[in-house]
């Protein structure tokens, strides 16, 4: 994902690595859920960039999903990073406005510290 200025961008590509292991292909079967994420340098809404992390696929793309996503989250850089490695519950990151969500709930939830690999540094 070159062109980013975001710490999130080398976490997932390392999640492009992680889905096309065995471990990932695991993720897929369990999870089956596609979802976008629309993540800012600062302040959530301006400069996003866009992900979308499709575990029926076992992907990870940049750029809008074509057709609609099961869940689209939008969080800052940092937000992602901590909660993708587990520093920040997603629940409390939702009712703190650190993440917005749109769409289904139940896939929402899904939406994990354990569908990341561990983070190695970054």
């Amino acid at each position: 994902m070159a062109n980013s200025t975001l710490k999130s961008a080398a976490l997932l590509d390392q999640m492009k690595l992680h889905l096309s292991s065995d471990a990932g292909k695991d993720l897929v079967k369990k999870i089956g859920l596609v979802y976008q994420l629309n993540i800012a340098p600062k302040k959530i809404g301006f400069e996003e960039e866009i992900y979308v992390v499709d575990l029926k696929k076992g992907e990870v793309t940049k750029g809008p999903y074509e057709g609609k996503p099961d869940a689209t989250f939008s969080f800052k850089d940092e937000d992602f990073i901590k909660i993708a490695s587990g520093k920040m519950n997603p629940q409390m990151a939702f009712m703190r406005g650190a993440m917005k969500i749109k769409g289904s709930i139940s896939a929402a939830q899904k939406f994990t510290p354990d569908i990341f690999p561990k983070p190695s540094k970054l």
